[in-house]
Parts: structure tokens; C-alpha cells; sequence
């Protein structure tokens, strides 16, 4: 909330003021008013551990992070900049690897990835798009510099608790909507809906049928597969709900069977297809990549998105932006050694204690170390692996976040923050205003993934 001098920034000036005027014990009261409407919801995810599935609540704060509208501006045109390169990339790599024989990404990045699929190459998806859902990780230091920390291209999650964040603020403090000119975010599962219609397979004689392909009830992230499903109108379906069919993917439904043109699934790669991929896998449908292949069927994201996934990629982003839009990236980098470069890995094993190491396939802030707030032990370990497999981590420098006031037990501190908005690719790139921010609740971490006990806020960015 405060700028680099300490003086509390414009954008807050109205919020500033309103926690001024309140008492603490009511703010708690309310925080526990929206924690009771989460639970009668059901807004839940999946924590595993120990043999056994627990089902919790993100911790939700109700003191908004808040983003002017220039400050969106910039952030706007540097994400949409991000993504087309991001599909422009991959539909390259699964084509002429043009970026690959220009030198400017090694071949063994790509070809040696664990998230590179084979199968995909010279595949062509409707309107050449890849990652048509696609969450890019933000953050930003204490300087007010914006920063990309990663880019999410295989099935970003959170947005159902963006939207519901939303509406609890509003049902709780519509003074405060009355005071400030927020941007709208209602209006995500129509503009879903759309662009998943906008992707169809070419030629249909009728009306695109959609549907949501979820794991089932299990999986960590089941609320939100229903909950979009239901807001778009669309039916949520599992693998045993679908079959291919006269070379067609078909729904099974009360009325029969019915065609299904565009399958936003839920469901990895590895698991979609038992007869491709693993044969396994009891989540999928036998021949579905098959239909995919031959153009009957759009599935978002396609398969093989997950290569713009990877962390180590990510260190080429610069180049990429460059290679594929003529121009400097908007939206920088945060600073990231590459520990499958000796000269990297020799920095890094020497200065653990002071960066942030992470898996390149790694998610969730699970596989990562945070070498300020890390033990000798916990160092020594990593130092371990590190050594043993040197190409799949990365690190960066410990970043001095920004920081937004938030409720705790003792009152209202400051914490770390970062921010999630969500682009939607189709027949246009449709962002959202804002997006889900995360807030790492414990004093100091800066860890805000909910599976390690971090939070969200509502994101508010004012219109002009």
C-alpha cells in the first residue's frame, strides 16, 4: 500500500482512510462473516498428505490489494505482449522450431523437456492456438517494479476464488464499491464461454457444444471445475461420461449421445487418453487425442502447452517476446540462474542462503527453497540435489516484495504479495482487470500458495 518513500499510495488513499474509521474486532467479524458464506459455498480445495485428503478453505482477507488504472495499462500491454509470444513459441516448437535454428533456445531445452510431447508435432489447432487459459504469475518489489515470476500455460487454477472474492467484498462492503470505481471481473465466464466457442473446430453446421472435463470429486481443484462449468452453462463431464464415436468425441447425456466440440479439460496430459498416452490412466477417454489430431475436437489447453510451462524456459522469455513480436519485452524477468549452466550452478551452490531455488517442474511452492528463512540442514539438502541434477532447478535472488495491509490475529501488518490475472485466447485476447492475488499470511514468508498456508484478496484495479 505504501509507495518507495513510505507515504501511502494513491490508489489506497480511500481504503486508507476507511480502515482508519474501523475497529478492529468489527473487521474480525466481518473477516469471520465471509469465511461462514466460503463454507455454505463450498469453496474448498484438496490438501494431500499422510495417506489421507483433507478438504480446507483458502484464507480469504478482506482488505482489497488495489492497482490504479495506469498502473493496469502497463501491466495490460505487457501480459498480452506475453502471451501471443507464449503461443506464438509454442506453435513453433511443434512446427519448424524456427527459434531453435536461429540459436537463440537450445535444441536439448526442447527436445530433452520432460514437457515436450512428440505427438504434437505439425498438429494444427484451431486458429494455431495452444494455451488459450493462461495465468502469469506477477509480482512487485518494494520499488514498484513489475516483475514476471512465471507463466502458467497448462490449466492455470484460481479464478473461481477471483470471482467469489468478488462477491463476498461486494455483499460485505458496498460503501467501499460506492466510494471507488472498480473494474468489473463478473463478466470471466461469459468471456470464457466465448472464447472457448471462438476456438471450435472449423466447418460446424450448428452451435459448438462445450464441455468441462474434471478428474472427478477428488481432485484438489473440483470447485472450480464445477463452478465454471455451471457459470457457463456448459456440462461437466468425467472420462466415463465420454466416448469416441464414428470418429467423433460423444457425451452421454439423457437425451443420448451428443457431440462434443470443444473439451475444456481438467485432466494432464499424460492421463487424457489411454490408448496415446498413459495406458493406465482411468481419467480420459480411449481415441480422444486421436479425434483431437485429426481437427474434430479443440482441447484447451492443447496438449504439449505445458513446454512454455517450464521454469527453465522461462529464462528465455526475453528472447522469445523479442523473437517473436520485433520487440523489448514490456514486462521484465525477475533475474533467474539456470543450474544446467555450469557457471550458473557454481554461483548458486555458492550463495544458497541468500536465493530462491525451485524445481523446473515444480508448482504449488512445493520442491523449492527459500535460502533467508531456510535451515543449515534444509540447505545442505538442497545443496545435494541441486548437485545430482543440476537441470532440473533454477534460482533467483530473494526479491524485497511489496506488501499490502492485511488482518491477522494481532491486527492489521503488512504481507507479501503477488498477483495472478487470467488471459483468455481465442478469436481475440480477452484480460480480465486484476485477477487473483495471493498474500503469504505468515510474518516474513514469501511463500503465498494456499497448499502452504497462504491467502487471497480481492484485486481491485480503479477505472479512471
Amino acid at each position: 500500500m505504501k509507495g518507495y518513500g513510505g507515504d501511502v499510495r494513491e490508489p489506497y488513499l480511500t481504503v486508507d482512510r476507511w480502515l482508519k474509521s474501523q475497529e478492529i474486532e468489527d473487521l474480525k467479524r466481518k473477516s469471520s462473516d465471509a469465511e461462514s458464506l466460503f463454507r455454505r459455498t463450498g469453496i474448498t480445495f484438496a490438501v494431500y498428505g499422510d495417506g489421507a485428503t483433507t478438504e480446507r478453505l483458502i484464507p480469504f482477507d478482506i482488505i482489497p490489494r488495489i492497482l490504479s488504472a495506469a498502473e493496469w495499462r502497463r501491466l495490460a500491454a505487457g501480459i498480452e505482449q506475453r502471451v501471443r509470444a507464449l503461443n506464438a513459441f509454442i506453435y513453433d516448437i511443434y512446427h519448424r522450431q524456427e527459434i531453435i535454428r536461429a540459436g537463440r533456445i537450445p535444441e536439448d531445452l526442447i527436445v530433452q523437456n520432460a514437457a515436450f510431447l512428440p505427438e504434437m508435432m505439425c498438429v494444427e489447432p484451431s486458429r494455431g492456438i495452444y494455451a488459450h487459459i493462461i495465468g502469469i504469475d506477477i509480482v512487485r518489489t518494494s520499488e514498484n517494479e513489475f516483475f514476471v515470476l512465471e507463466d502458467n500455460t497448462r490449466t492455470p487454477s484460481g479464478v473461481s476464488y477471483m470471482l467469489e472474492n468478488r462477491e463476498a467484498m461486494m455483499h460485505m462492503f458496498p460503501e467501499l464499491f460506492a466510494r471507488n470505481r472498480v473494474a468489473a471481473v463478473e463478466d470471466y465466464p461469459d468471456n470464457l464461454r466465448l472464447t472457448l466457442e471462438s476456438v471450435a473446430p472449423p466447418g460446424l453446421d450448428e452451435e459448438p457444444t462445450v464441455a468441462v472435463l474434471t478428474p472427478g470429486i477428488h481432485n484438489s481443484a473440483y470447485f472450480e471445475h464445477s463452478f465454471l462449468a455451471d457459470q457457463m452453462g456448459v456440462d461437466l463431464v468425467e472420462g466415463q461420461d465420454l466416448v469416441v464415436s464414428d470418429g467423433e468425441l460423444q457425451m452421454k447425456t439423457t437425451q443420448g449421445m451428443k457431440r462434443v466440440d470443444v473439451l475444456y479439460r481438467r485432466v494432464d496430459d499424460a492421463f487424457i487418453d489411454p490408448l496415446n498416452f498413459r495406458r493406465d490412466s482411468m481419467l480420459g477417454v480411449p481415441g480422444l487425442f486421436d479425434v483431437y489430431r485429426a481437427g474434430r475436437l479443440t482441447l484447451v489447453n492443447a496438449p504439449g502447452a505445458g513446454i512454455a510451462d517450464d521454469k527453465s524456459v522461462y529464462t528465455y522469455m526475453p528472447d522469445i517476446i523479442e523473437f517473436y513480436t520485433g520487440r523489448a519485452p514490456i514486462l521484465k524477468n525477475v533475474p533467474t540462474y539456470v543450474c544446467r549452466k555450469p557457471d550458473d550452478l557454481a554461483y548458486v551452490l555458492e550463495h544458497l542462503p541468500d536465493l530462491v531455488v525451485k524445481q523446473v517442474h515444480g508448482s504449488g511452492g512445493y520442491g523449492m527453497l527459500v535460502g533467508p528463512t531456510s535451515t543449515k540442514d534444509e540447505i545442505d539438502m538442497f545443496r545435494m540435489l541441486v548437485k545430482a541434477r543440476p537441470d532440473r532447478y533454477i534460482a533467483q535472488p530473494t526479491l524485497a516484495l511489496s506488501t499490502c495491509p492485511t488482518l491477522v490475529e494481532k491486527g492489521i501488518a503488512e504481507r507479501h504479495l503477488d498477483l495472478r490475472p487470467f488471459v483468455l485466447v481465442g478469436d481475440r485476447v480477452r484480460l480480465t482487470p486484476g485477477g487473483l492475488t495471493r498474500v503469504a499470511l505468515r510474518d516474513g514468508s514469501l511463500v503465498v500458495n494456499s497448499s502452504q498456508g497462504g491467502g487471497t484478496k480481492d484485486t481491485w484495479v480503479l477505472q479512471d
